[in-house]
């Protein structure tokens, strides 16, 4: 919307003639202004509306109208929040997006060179709120603030205007305030980098470096191109940073904006591998990096363009880094865009996060650890050493209720440390931030003290003892500073003081104590007046113009306004009803009280200053403090899921089996809970068995890899699939699983393709969707992946469906030879199980009764030989004569055995809609029989039994005779 105002030139005439004119103003002080001298060229307040109209090329500007424009010139691309008094105000452009993204007035007061200015405003004390509200819109937002006080600026000429500079860039990915962003979800700002010669190449490798500067999280990694769109959704970045000629790729375009990101180009050669390794290194306080892994050429591009734009959206302030993470398919489960979304992993296909796996196994009780758990679950592990080191902290957990309920309740009071320390080492905290770190290592000496003892004689899991030791290591110098320094429930803002503790800095006592008995002290002064004017209505009061004064009727102000009195109290103003006077012990009185309040305030933002130092001083340690109290909470909310819900706790190994007893889906399960709608049916799913156990009926067909999954719909099919890939996940991530018993082979790619949609503004149907899904799937799978497919080959004609999903099922069986699950209608696939030695059937069981279908949800060995499509049509509401009439049709189609019938003599079988047929569209209504008559009659309220017995009888009579 910006760029599309800009290009109607209203804001980029002014910028022209500025460039023309401003060098007369060079010689000037700071380019500023405050609010009192806004004078008619830079507007403030609410006028009636305006509309946008061309700005003429000006010969000249005002300095003040200059500062603005030379401003706005250094940040064309940003809506440029201009400070004035307690307002920020946007003009010209600006204003007109604003306004209307805002909904807010667009007002218009004073000219320039002849035209009305465009302008809105919003109060500073809101801005946090319309900032939201603009980023959500695609916005980025400079902030200019004033960096001098109005009266300094009048020393310098009644003319001269306050300095004022951009102090802040605000982007979708440079959030760091809590009102901004969601406690529970990371906000990464992402570099991609694809290299200067890379799309020469089949295969080409992607850097992406990811920074959350809101909790100093730093994750990087390579993948190759194939895995971006996965890439991208997994990290779910709010902003992504790229080269102009990489976002020129429609295709990426819309894979950043599905993940909910907005697209940044940046210059090419801010992708520097060397300027990206120094930064790096500076930002580490290193000066080698091999303790942190070896970085590509393409890695450290990425770190140097994220790093750079770090910089300049903070204008030089340096936010916290923890050590970059490596993240490459290698060492994670790999689950592409589409099956992350059919899963809904993290959000439901309605993008809520209720539905989600994600809501349903949370139980963390801090932000720190609702972050944590979206991250493991996000990217699943695939080191068999790795997961078991969580599973074991999980476990010890599990079996320790006593010591997970101390934990958890200990960890409900942490705050949220590591954005605390953020907002800090930005000089954007507050005394909330101060008392959040002081609270945070409060709470992480607690569970390291609950840690040891719980412990016992068998010690404590490694991941746990590596939690413990981090914890046990936070600063207890800087905790008694801050424990010392703060009040226990500070203030927001620093500015409004009253967050320093007493007796912490004898000064400032003094100083508060003057303040502070300021009413007494004059009180008493009041007192002395009324005792020497004998006038009973003298008050002392005060306001902002006079300061301190002596008020009085004007009936009784005669005694102060001649005799001794008179040069005592000197008349200052007077009002209709009353005379003020003041005197020289009132003034210098008040010159006491005004500056003990400044110095009082002062010496609270130099001790705010010193503990802001402190706490930057222990930045790394704050990190690591901040990041394990997360990971605590994320192990112990798994330990709590596992036990409310029964979960066990996987076995997993290098091998091939996937072996899941008892499985059970932890989303449909807790639903069904919620809407007390009876219990889930667990079933069991062993692929590639080496050794099945005996008493199960799929053992008989556990040795396959693939299975066939047949059955009417509404049965399950699709549940039974998903719940699988699920367990796989949660598994992987070093969860418990919602299962009797699993036993998994370490899958390095999850596939799932379940579900129909389109994609129309790429221009695909929803075959075309499926079928690239399937080739993605096709291509990629490997012997160690696990691929769920539903219903393949449905999007077209029969025929072609069928010779399409017969193929797929061959081709995973003999070219990528992963395990699967292929859920089908197709019934003829059925019998790839007798040709290929590792392909079984399975069914969901069901039950015909009264040409009805009840729905079992099991699964059993066998194949289906129906898909029930009529029935689940009347379970879904289709009219009696739809059904009805499509029964005839199904009737007449089997016939043909499964060959394709000849179309005109199939035309001639079912005339439709013919009307020489209308019984069969519509059953003919019978007139009612003597029975049904003899019962209308009766009315059962008013009968005897005797007489109830009588009609029976005589029912049966007329029933009899009827035959």
């Amino acid at each position: 919307m910006l760029e599309a105002l800009l290009s109607a030139g209203f804001l980029r005439k002014a910028l022209g003639a500025m460039a023309r004119d401003l060098g007369k103003h060079r010689g000037h002080p700071p380019k500023t202004r405050d609010a009192a001298a806004a004078g008619a060229d830079l507007p403030h307040g609410n006028d009636e509306p305006v509309a946008a109209t061309a700005l003429p090329a000006p010969a000249s500007v005002t300095p003040s109208m200059a500062q603005f424009l030379e401003i706005k010139a250094a940040h064309p691309d940003c809506l440029l929040f201009y400070r004035m008094g307690d307002f920020y105000e946007l003009f010209f452009d600006d204003a007109i997006a604003a306004a209307q993204a805002l909904g807010i007035v667009l007002t218009k007061r004073g000219k320039h060179l002849g035209n009305d200015i465009p302008m809105c405003g919003v109060p500073v004390h809101r801005a946090d709120e319309y900032l939201q509200r603009l980023i959500r819109h695609g916005f980025r937002v400079a902030v200019c603030e004033q960096l001098e006080d109005p009266l300094a600026a009048r020393k310098r000429g009644s003319k001269a205007v306050v300095h004022r500079a951009v102090v802040r860039l605000v982007t979708p990915g440079t959030l760091t305030e809590d009102s901004l962003l969601d406690a529970k979800v990371r906000n990464y700002l992402t570099a991609v980098f694809d290299g200067p010669s890379s799309a020469a190449h089949q295969c080409q490798q992607l850097a992406l470096a990811s920074l959350d500067i809101s909790t100093g999280e730093f994750e990087v990694g390579e993948v190759p191109a194939a895995d971006l769109p996965g890439e991208i959704v997994r990290l779910a970045p709010s902003e992504v940073i790229a080269a102009d000629r990489l976002l020129a790729n429609a295709n990426v375009r819309q894979w950043i904006a599905t993940a909910g990101a907005t697209a940044t180009p940046v210059a090419g050669p801010s992708f520097d591998s060397l300027a990206g390794q120094r930064l790096l290194k500076a930002r580490l306080g290193v000066a080698d990096l091999q303790a942190f892994g070896a970085f590509s050429r393409g890695e450290l591009a990425a770190i140097g363009a994220l790093l750079k734009y770090v910089e300049l959206t903070q204008i030089g302030k340096a936010p916290c880094l923890r050590p970059p993470r490596r993240a490459t398919p290698a060492n994670r489960l790999v689950i592409d865009a589409a099956s992350r979304a059919s899963l809904e992993l993290l959000r439901s296909l309605s993008g809520d996060r209720d539905g989600s796996l994600l809501h349903a196994i949370d139980r963390t009780v801090t932000g720190a650890g609702a972050r944590e758990l979206a991250a493991r679950l996000s990217a699943p592990l695939r080191d068999a050493a790795a997961i078991a080191a969580r599973l074991d902290t999980v476990g010890f957990l599990f079996d320790n209720e006593t010591l997970r309920g101390d934990l958890r309740g200990a960890l409900r009071a942490a705050p949220d440390v590591a954005r605390a320390r953020s907002r800090l080492a930005l000089q954007r905290g507050g005394p909330r931030d101060l008392s959040a770190v002081r609270d945070g290592l409060a709470t992480a000496s607690r569970c390291a003290r609950l840690l040891g003892e719980g412990a016992g004689g068998i010690g404590l899991p490694d991941g746990l003892a590596g939690l413990h030791q981090r914890l046990a290591q936070s600063s207890g110098e800087l905790a008694d500073l801050l424990t010392r320094a703060l009040v226990d429930d500070p203030g927001h803002h620093r500015r409004d003081g009253g967050f320093v503790r007493s007796g912490f800095r004898p000064d400032l006592d003094a100083a508060r104590t003057l303040r502070d008995d300021s009413r007494k002290v004059m009180a008493q002064l009041e007192a002395k007046y009324l005792e020497e004017t004998a006038i009973k209505s003298l008050k002392v009061r005060h306001n902002n113009i006079l300061g301190f004064y002596v008020e009085v009727p004007a009936a009784q102000a005669k005694p102060l306004l001649s005799g001794p009195l008179a040069l005592i109290f000197r008349h200052r103003q007077t009002m209709a009803g009353a005379l003020r006077f003041a005197t020289e012990e009132l003034v210098a009185t008040e010159s006491r009280i005004v500056t003990s309040a400044d110095r009082a305030l002062a010496l609270e933002q130099e001790v705010f200053a010193e503990l802001a130092a402190a706490v930057a001083r222990h930045g790394q340690a704050l990190g690591e403090v901040a990041a394990a109290l997360g990971e605590l909470d994320c192990e112990a909310g798994l330990a709590e899921v596992a036990a409310e819900q029964d979960y066990v706790r996987p076995l997993l190994d290098d091998g091939p089996t996937f072996e899941i007893r008892g499985g059970r889906h932890a989303v449909v399960e807790q639903a069904l809970k919620a809407a007390n709608c009876g219990a889930f049916i667990a079933n069991d799913c062993v692929l590639a068995a080496v050794h099945p156990q005996s008493p199960k009926d799929s053992d008989e067909v556990s040795r396959a890899r693939l299975w066939l999954v047949t059955g009417p719909n509404m049965a399950g099919k699709s549940t039974f699939l998903r719940q699988n890939a699920l367990i796989a996940v949660l598994a992987q991530m070093g969860s418990f699983v919602p299962a009797r018993s699993a036993a998994i082979g370490i899958v390095d790619r999850l596939f799932s393709r379940v579900g129909a949609a389109d994609d129309l503004a790429r221009g695909r149907s929803t075959f075309m969707v499926e079928m690239v899904e399937t080739a993605a799937i096709l291509n990629q799978a490997t012997d160690r992946s696990l691929v769920i497919l539903d219903e393949i080959g449905r999007g077209t004609a029969t025929f072609d469906g069928l010779s399409i999903a017969w193929a797929v099922v061959e081709h995973l069986h003999e070219v990528n030879r992963c395990r699967a699950l292929f859920a089908t209608h197709y019934h003829e696939l059925t019998a790839l199980a007798d040709r290929m030695a590792e392909v079984a059937n399975v069914t969901m069981e069901v039950r015909e009764w009264r040409d009805e279908i009840v729905f079992l949800h099991r699964v059993k060995r066998g194949a289906a030989d129906r898909s029930y499509g009529i029935q689940v049509g009347k379970l879904a509401g289709l009219p009696k004569a739809v059904t009805m009439r499509a029964a005839e049709v199904l009737t007449l189609l089997e016939k043909t055995q499964g060959k394709a019938p000849d179309g005109e003599a199939l035309l001639a079988d079912l005339p439709l809609f013919a009307a020489a047929r209308p019984a069969s569209a519509m059953p003919a209504a019978h007139p009612p029989s003597p029975v049904e008559e003899a019962l209308a009659t009766i009315s059962p309220d008013e009968l005897t039994p005797k007489a109830a017995l009588e009609a029976l009888y005589r029912l049966k009579e007329l029933a009899a005779s009827n035959k």
